[in-house]
């Protein structure tokens, strides 16, 4: 998969197939898209420690990993916004689809929970967690939030998430080079980040004590 990727990031083509896996991501967790970031970014690493041309052929060979972020990020929000559109106007079909699915629904009942304790920035860490873009988007036009409410979120996690993946990457190939190794190493710290996400967003409330009232006898 890194050979062919690597051959791919010589082409404009690498921002089109990145965008289009995060996009579906939405609707199909089961995706690698973040997977295919970090090997698009760990192979434009391997480039740019091989490439000894000139500055202007290093560019043509050289992935831009500022417009791979942006293609992921902004891929990332468009689906976002298309599963808030189609859970905003409902339907039998969606909903027997969600009920069909028993880890989305699980995860519904539980992000919901936590959605209703930490508020917006809890759907920045979401996106890290398994099926959690879905949760959120979906979640929030099923529940017909207000799309300024929504979207600023949405887009910070969608930055925060493209950033993180695409810098394990790039940094990951250039300290263990642009081998499996590498981009297991960074893989594998993509999965730890989306554990300890789902850790967080799934973590039952604090229960707090009934105050003393303070008219109530001592020791009675």
């Amino acid at each position: 998969m890194l050979e062919s990727v690597g051959a791919l990031t010589g082409s404009p083509w690498i921002y089109a197939v990145v965008a289009l896996s995060v996009l579906l991501d939405v609707f199909l967790p089961v995706l690698p898209s973040g997977v295919l970031v970090i090997t698009a970014a760990t192979a434009a690493a391997a480039s740019s420690t091989t490439v000894t041309a000139t500055a202007d052929e290093a560019t043509r060979q050289v992935p831009s990993l500022l417009v791979l972020t942006l293609s992921a990020a902004t891929a990332s929000v468009l689906g976002d916004l298309v599963a808030y559109r189609l859970a905003w106007r409902g339907g039998d079909r969606l909903d027997r689809a969600i009920a069909r699915s028993r880890r989305l629904t699980t995860a519904q009942e539980r992000l919901g929970a936590a959605l209703s304790r930490g508020g917006g920035a809890l759907v920045v860490i979401a996106r890290f967690a398994p099926a959690g873009r879905s949760v959120v988007s979906l979640g929030a036009g099923a529940a017909h939030r207000k799309v300024r409410e929504f979207l600023p979120w949405s887009a910070l996690a969608g930055v925060a998430w493209a950033t993180y993946s695409v810098s394990l990457g790039y940094f990951g190939g250039q300290w263990l080079g642009a081998s499996w190794l590498g981009t297991a190493v960074s893989v594998l710290a993509l999965f730890l980040a989306g554990a300890l996400a789902a850790l967080v967003v799934r973590r039952p409330p604090h229960t707090r004590r009934a105050p003393v009232a303070s008219g109530s006898p001592a020791g009675n």
